[in-house]
């Protein structure tokens, strides 16, 4: 098939993920918004937010400004005449990225302060209608996100056929990012610990006392931090990944046909398309079953879903012929994300050891308590640390053993991974629209039986954003070694013949070395 009709599929299935998650963000907004006294406190939180999101657009907009006219006048100057024209499509790009991953965030955070009533509301019926109440929510960000990326990526490069100018999309989704992510962290925090502090220390109240104002600066942060925080951060990675795979295709293979370089150069968005499939099909086999159980339910969609992918792209690589080294390295960073999913679930869910052992712990005092949970902490990035290793040489040595370089190799090892980008998003934002069902809930007085049923969705939600924590830290890991790859692909375009630029980082055995020994 040829490349161009990939990259117009890609554009076609943005668009449907976009409109499928217009259509469940419509199905959210009908469902009964509750009490006055609810609606009350989930406009406060919604002003805030809203008031958090403006200011935060604002800077971003004055940064994406500046930092446009730098690339433009940069690239110019690079490439000489052809340049003036590099530089005005990479400084369009960085701004059309910087937007891309704005408009995912806004509707992701239009819906969580819209969900957060009516989960609670939702829970007076049973559990299982909280549940897909909120997790249809948290499905509209990642298919938002996930819509909006392939299609700026897809359209950035039909337009130019330069990925050089599509990582301009990277860096305006980093520069979100940056933003989002720190001032989210910092916002959120600080508003959890004075909650904290006024509530729980000085006035001896419950957490979520609406006589405490600081609880819903604390509900805020929830949104802030988790939806268009994280939101952002994970948007990033995958962009980044995927752009930093192209430009190794499109550098590595300089010697090979023109049809091969482009289709190694195109392969990482293929890969982003089976990614949207496979997130679609696993966001509507999602449910509560009869046990009850929120976290299970939550597992088995990472599951399913790494299943639909692999099994999608087997078939994919099979039928067309595709190198199998691509394939190996893929499945190899798909299997890490699970393992990543699977270690985190297991040290912070509640129902595991870890949990109730550092519970058990602090009925002898705060100093055991802080020192048992510290140390499953740093027992826990183990398995994550140990997998991106050996799934590193994995890819690097399958990719080498059919013939491709071996560096492209980690790079799709990095897009196979954030292939789960959609439903561990989905997960994310399931997390702080239930910790605001339960908050409003107690303050709106819903009853001890509801808040019960927000609490146990509210503490698969803590899990959920655990994990999705040790995801993007972990992709990032993957995502910076991609760009280090294409860093060095680059450069070497420009040193004399027969020179190479020697980086040990560079080597699969001495990244691993380092994973390891950071342990």
């Amino acid at each position: 098939m040829n490349t161009q009709v990939w990259l117009y599929l890609g554009m076609g299935l943005g668009i449907i993920a976009f409109l499928i998650a217009l259509a469940i963000f419509q199905w959210v907004n009908k469902q009964d918004a509750g009490s006055e006294t609810a609606r009350r406190i989930t406009k406060a939180i919604r002003e805030g937010a809203w008031a958090y999101l403006r200011r935060l657009y604002s800077a971003l907009a004055g940064v994406a400004i500046v930092f446009g006219i730098i690339l433009a006048i940069v690239f110019s100057f690079e490439e000489g005449s052809f340049g003036i024209l590099v530089g005005l499509e990479t400084a369009g790009a960085y701004i059309v990225g910087a937007l891309c991953s704005a408009v995912a965030g806004y509707l992701g955070m239009s819906v969580a302060v819209r969900a957060n009533v009516r989960t609670s509301v939702a829970a007076k019926k049973s559990l299982n209608a909280a549940f897909n109440v909120a997790y249809r929510a948290g499905a509209v960000l990642a298919l938002a996100m996930v819509g909006i990326a392939v299609f700026g990526m897809c359209l950035i490069y039909i337009l130019t056929g330069n990925p050089e100018v599509v990582l301009g999309f990277s860096f305006g989704a980093s520069s979100l990012a940056l933003l989002a992510k720190a001032g989210g962290g910092i916002y959120t925090k600080t508003a959890d610990i004075a909650a904290d502090l006024v509530g729980k220390v000085e006035a001896g109240i419950p957490e979520d006392d609406p006589r405490n104002p600081a609880v819903i600066a604390d509900n805020v942060g929830d949104n802030v931090g988790d939806v268009a925080g994280m939101g952002a951060d994970i948007f990033d990675s995958y962009v980044a990944a995927t752009v930093a795979t192209m430009l190794i295709g499109f550098t590595g293979f300089l010697t090979a046909p023109a049809e091969t370089r482009i289709f190694y150069t195109v392969l990482p968005l293929i890969l982003c398309i089976v990614g949207i499939i496979s997130s679609i099909i696993g966001l509507q086999l999602v449910k509560v079953g009869k046990n009850g159980k929120p976290g299970t339910a939550l597992n088995m969609a990472t599951v399913i879903t790494c299943l639909i992918f692999g099994v999608l792209a087997t078939i994919l690589f099979v039928v067309m012929k595709w190198n199998f080294g691509a394939l190996i390295a893929t499945v190899s960073g798909l299997l890490i994300g699970v393992i990543i999913g699977f270690t985190t679930d297991y040290f912070t869910d509640d129902n595991f050891h870890p949990v109730r052992r550092t519970a058990e712990i602090a009925k002898s005092g705060s100093a055991l308590n802080i020192i048992t949970g510290l140390s499953y902490g740093f027992i826990s990035i183990a398995p994550s640390l140990i997998g991106i290793a050996v799934a590193t040489v994995i890819a690097y040595f399958s990719a080498q053993a059919f013939g491709l370089p071996g560096v492209y190799g980690v790079g799709i090892a990095a897009v196979g991974m954030l292939s789960l980008t959609g439903i561990v998003v989905a997960n994310d934002a399931y997390g702080p629209i239930v910790d605001n069902a339960k908050g409003i809930a107690e303050m709106s007085g819903m009853g001890d039986e509801i808040v019960t049923r927000c609490d146990v969705l509210d503490s698969a939600g803590n899990t959920a954003k655990a994990i999705t924590k040790g995801f993007a830290i972990s992709a990032a890991a993957l995502t910076v070694l991609a760009l280090f790859v294409s860093y060095k692909e680059q450069i070497e375009q420009y040193l004399p013949e027969g020179k190479d630029l020697v980086l040990s980082l560079l080597d699969p055995l001495v990244l691993a070395g380092i994973l390891l020994g950071a342990m």
